[in-house]
């Protein structure tokens, strides 16, 4: 269990790199920001690798507690279902959750470009891949590991254009209408 001081250098970064992307994520940025005494940020993590692992940590609890509300998800023959809750994991992020998923574009970035923050991305974005993968096989799925990786990277595009690309906030009940034409062309 992290320390509650190490919990809010990690939360200020996150909206620190929602807010003014990597260059205004500094441990001084950090230190100002959560109004810590100087250096406090640095005591909490040492190096800007560390800091960014820390912050890219606290994402994946936050997302992970996300997923875990979801629940029991909808079986074969409820596509209706499975479309709501898909939108809905995907509203909350493009609006409630927006600046972790600003935050987590811009550590996506980063990770092309260090490697041992690449590691962490990659096994965070497993952990992610396998709960789709499993509502894709729940759901009736005749290729459950191909369509759970359609799922996440047809919702990382809505979330992407609505957010970075030309396109506005789709309201939830546009991204369920998109999930719902999407789901049905995997689940003929």
């Amino acid at each position: 269990m992290r320390s509650p001081r190490a919990e809010l250098v990690a939360e200020t970064a996150i909206t620190l790199l929602a807010e003014r992307g990597m260059r205004g994520l500094t441990h001084r940025a950090v230190d100002d920001a959560a109004a810590l005494p100087p250096g406090s940020a640095s005591n909490v993590a040492r190096t800007r690798a560390a800091l960014l692992e820390l912050t890219l940590e606290r994402m994946n609890e936050l997302e992970e507690r996300q997923f875990q509300i979801v629940g029991v998800p909808p079986g074969p023959g409820e596509g209706k279902a499975l479309a709501d809750l898909l939108a809905g994991l995907l509203h909350a992020q493009i609006t409630q959750d927006r600046r972790r998923t600003l935050a987590r574009y811009e550590l996506a970035l980063e990770a092309t470009r260090r490697p041992e923050l690449r590691r962490m991305y990659d096994e965070s974005g497993r952990r992610f891949l396998e709960p789709a993968v499993a509502l894709m096989a729940r759901a009736g799925s005749p290729d459950p590991e191909r369509h759970g990786r359609q799922v996440v990277a047809f919702g990382e595009g809505l979330m992407f254009y609505a957010l970075a690309g030309a396109g506005t906030d789709p309201t939830l009940n546009e991204l369920r209408l998109a999930m719902t034409d999407f789901l049905a062309g995997l689940l003929r």
